[in-house]
């Protein structure tokens, strides 16, 4: 699979943007499990304008995590090109352009998802980041905006025809937000137009090596994205990778996964503090597969959700039996 001169694997697994997730730890930790590319968290290009320091951190990208590519967001084609040059200057492999984020507060303001209901500004937008950068431009959006404008087969062909690199479809419109089932049928047949040119990524519901192959087989993407499924469970990429390779499931010890889990708590506070470290790590101690289907685990749950002490939450974790 190539995005312009990039070479990645065939069946490549890419780890999907997220915000608050795929921070710089994170990402090289689901790189060192087997993703073969990851993206920052959402970038917000009025941000980068202002100079927003928190903002500016998002762009800090190591030599071990690549390829890494950076996303931008923003709904004004000038302010968009001049932070795509600002992205362009932290020396990612990839730039990519958010138009998928369905959360009220981004696609409200015609942003992210919100510009599935402004189809023309789309892809000014596109056009305008193409020609302001050299590096590769890539977009993530949706299938539409709703059940009745499901536009994507019509969109990814006038996306390809701004300059774009390639193309991430979520399989959802940006109404069912994260509910419900992805459809992947419009992501096939976007895949199977001849005229399409570009790879095609897709993302939504790939939370096993079964279905990641099944997805592959029968949609034609070049790669497939993973986003929720990841959250608290990086080694996902490890077990996948296995599954493409053999086609038999990859048996963890439970032992070594909360070992992962811990060197995440760790990662976690030597980025931020303890105190943020911690708050951070809960999204991940709250969604991992590890403590699901636990017989008597909720007064358990709630402690390790509470704990604000590293010896804290480390007791509490050595103290599930695995």
């Amino acid at each position: 699979m190539k995005i312009a001169s990039l070479e990645l694997p065939e069946k490549a697994l890419l780890l999907a943007p997220m915000e608050d997730v795929t921070d710089s730890a994170f990402r090289l930790m689901c790189k060192q499990f087997g993703a073969d590319m990851v993206y920052t968290e959402f970038v917000s290009s009025d941000a980068l304008i202002r100079n927003v320091s928190k903002t500016n951190q998002k762009l800090r990208i190591s030599d071990e995590e690549r390829p890494v590519a950076v996303q931008i967001y923003g709904k004004d084609p000038t302010t968009m090109a001049r932070a795509a040059q600002i992205c362009e200057e932290a020396g990612p492999d990839i730039l990519d352009i958010n138009f998928g984020c369905p959360v009220r507060k981004i696609a409200s303001k015609g942003a992210g998802a919100g510009l599935l209901n402004n189809i023309p500004l789309m892809l000014e937008i596109t056009r305008a980041v193409v020609d302001a950068v050299k590096i590769p431009v890539t977009v993530k959006t949706r299938l539409g905006w709703d059940e009745q404008s499901k536009i994507i087969v019509d969109l990814a062909e006038r996306l390809q025809d701004c300059g774009i690199a390639a193309l991430s479809i979520h399989g959802r419109t940006r109404s069912q937000m994260y509910t419900g089932k992805a459809d992947w049928t419009l992501i096939a047949e976007v895949c199977n137009n001849p005229r399409i040119h570009i790879p095609i990524i897709g993302n939504g519901d790939i939370d096993s090596g079964e279905i990641c192959l099944r997805r592959f087989n029968e949609s034609g993407v070049a790669a497939v994205m993973i986003g929720r499924a990841c959250i608290g469970r990086p080694w996902i990429f490890k077990e996948i990778k296995h599954y493409l390779a053999t086609g038999t499931e990859l048996e963890l010890d439970n032992r070594w996964k909360m070992e992962v889990l811990k060197q995440q708590i760790l990662n976690s506070i030597d980025r931020l503090d303890e105190r943020r470290g911690i708050l951070h790590i809960r999204r991940h101690l709250a969604a991992t597969p590890l403590f699901k289907g636990r017989p008597n685990f909720r007064e358990t749950r709630i402690a390790m959700l509470r704990a604000e002490h590293l010896d804290e939450l480390f007791r509490i974790l050595d103290g599930i039996e695995l």
